[in-house]
């Protein structure tokens, strides 16, 4: 554009609208991609779970009758009373002590605040199945600290409970130091002026401030733990709940109508549990002001050693819990023989037949974050940044949020449904690679979402309104003023598809085939076989895998970001 141009008024250009008969028709279409996608791989499979249920294994249909068979059946009684009260607990135990240490690394002055926080992210790169690993060698029938049970046995809702607290922290702690993040320093220093003490402040301004992050952590935790079947599945023991009893109506049973009925069941709370987030994400969004102080916080030595101590209890633990599982991974037999070797890794990498495994994962976790990236920021963006047929649009934001509702043992079971048919065009899709990296992008489908809206907001509707104006197709302001603008938000999506997928059991542990087979498949596996070196080396690989990622990830952006970025410190 030459300097001659003149330059259009910002405040009477009107919002984007695109020419249904002009250059943007590609607009439209993309739109139209995007929400089939999202029909097909979310809703329909859940319809045709929801189909199944009342039918027999004959197709015939049966109304409900495997509802009233399966509610008289106590097992199954049992199985729901368990997840509820195992979630709930886990719940309360996981967002009080999550609180505390985002409370110390956002309210303390003490040291180590990064550290500290990078290692409560840890559990991020496991997956669930290692903290269950860990435990059983801590706490086990042979474990060096089983005396802390006081007799008690880990095989069970215990050890279910304290793996689900490990697995599920991260999750709240950065729900949590978010929501402390954004209080406002003025209503800090007004109690100050006041004369409030400390515990005064704490209940009369911190917690009513961060009330609907503790309500939205809380949330998360409950829905990750009624759904997570990798821990209960390797220490739950006899000890029934909702997601292993799927596992067990589906694979064990061939009972699929049953299977169905029971995936309701776990559907419902998780949908529960998303309807009362969703409600607090709104009244969230109206706490934030333009006028508001950023809290910093003021040097007091004594509470800063006070926090210092409880994050590294709390650091000890986490340590313990990767520590042990990477032990167990280099010694030849525990606890017999506790001499260091690398057999394990070898076992899994050259003699065993695994390797594919690990490498199938690889694969999986680099498609769906391409795949995965692309195809959430592409649709993020046609719905915040283009103004055509808001009616498609709302369905379509209503389903990408949804996607957060629907377990992930849940969708799987959909996705056999739907799928596995001979009648059905989409069937060969079933055992492919593509249908586990389609499952991954649709299950954590929404957290992404979230981050690309997020930014995207950010960027004012003005430049796509200049744009049009002078005639310039979307798709060029998109590649070259959105996509850079927006790239920080559109790497952290890759990275966090890539970590998600490496670790994920429950959404893909019905839809693998002896070609596709995954590690965390494979770890379970061989837990199951008794061969708890070779699981705990594989989890171990797993972890290690993500964080070279990460590593690699942090690296490459810093260089990228700096050339692309210049702009913000301008």
């Amino acid at each position: 554009m030459s300097s001659s141009n003149t330059i259009p008024n910002l405040g009477a250009v009107r919002p984007l609208k695109l020419d249904a008969s002009g250059q943007d028709w590609v607009a439209r279409i993309l739109l139209l991609l995007t929400a089939l996608f999202l029909i097909i791989f979310l809703l329909v499979p859940m319809s045709a779970m929801l189909l199944r249920a009342v039918q027999d294994n004959n197709g015939n249909f049966v109304g409900l009758l495997h509802f009233k068979e399966m509610l008289a059946t106590p097992a199954i009684g049992t199985s729901i009373w368990n997840s509820v009260w195992v979630s709930a607990v886990t719940t309360i135990i996981t967002v009080p002590l999550a609180f505390a240490f985002a409370y110390a690394l956002t309210r303390s002055n003490m040291p180590f605040k990064s550290g500290f926080r990078l290692l409560a992210l840890v559990p991020l790169l496991a997956p669930s199945l290692l903290s269950a690993l860990s435990l059983i060698q801590w706490m086990g029938n042979q474990g060096i600290a089983k005396a802390l049970l006081m007799g008690n046995s880990v095989y069970g809702p215990i050890g279910i409970i304290l793996a689900s607290v490990y697995n599920t922290f991260p999750h709240a702690l950065m729900i949590l130091i978010t929501s402390l993040a954004l209080a406002d320093g003025r209503l800090y220093e007004a109690a100050d002026s006041l004369k409030a003490g400390t515990i005064r402040k704490f209940f009369t301004v911190t917690l009513p401030g961060c009330k609907y992050g503790l309500i939205s952590a809380a949330t998360v935790v409950f829905i990750y733990v009624i759904a997570d079947f990798g821990a209960p599945k390797v220490i739950g023991g006899n000890f029934n709940v909702l997601a292993v009893e799927v596992f067990k109506q589906v694979i064990g049973q061939q009972n699929f109508s049953r299977g169905a009925v029971i995936g309701l069941f776990l559907l419902l709370p998780s949908i529960i549990s998303f309807l009362v987030d969703n409600n607090v994400r709104k009244k969230l969004k109206a706490q934030l002001s333009a006028r508001s102080v950023a809290y910093v916080a003021k040097p007091n030595l004594k509470f800063d050693m006070l926090m210092l101590a409880y994050c590294t209890v709390i650091g000890l633990f986490f340590i313990a819990i990767i520590g042990m599982a990477i032990y167990t991974s280099l010694i030849a037999l525990w606890p017999y023989n506790l001499s260091f070797t690398l057999k394990h890794y070898e076992f899994v990498l050259v003699e065993g037949d695994v390797a594919p495994a690990f490498f199938n994962s690889l694969k999986m976790s680099f498609m769906t974050a391409f795949f995965g990236t692309i195809t959430v920021f592409i649709t993020a963006y046609l719905l915040e940044k283009t103004k055509t047929w808001q009616g498609l649009k709302g369905s379509m934001h209503l389903l990408a949020m949804g996607s957060m509702a629907v377990p992930g043992i849940v969708l799987g079971l959909g996705y056999i449904m739907f799928f596995n048919s001979a009648s059905n065009p989409l069937g060969f899709l079933y055992g492919s690679m593509a249908i586990l990296v389609l499952a991954n992008i649709v299950h954590y489908y929404t957290s992404s979402h979230l981050t690309a809206v997020t930014a995207l907001k950010s960027i004012d509707d003005e430049f796509e309104s200049v744009s049009a104006s002078l005639k310039v197709p979307f798709y060029k302001t998109f590649f070259r003023v959105t996509v850079p603008v927006c790239l920080p938000a559109i790497l952290d999506i890759g990275r966090y598809f890539f970590v998600v997928s490496m670790s994920t059991l429950s959404c893909i542990v019905f839809l693998y085939s002896p070609d596709t087979l995954l590690a965390a498949v494979a770890i379970m596996n061989l837990d199951e076989a008794g061969e708890i070196g070779p699981a705990a080396a594989l989890a171990c690989m797993s972890v290690y895998a993500s964080f070279l990622v990460c590593v690699l990830y942090a690296a490459i952006t810093k260089v990228w970001l700096a050339k692309t970025q210049r702009w913000r410190t301008r």
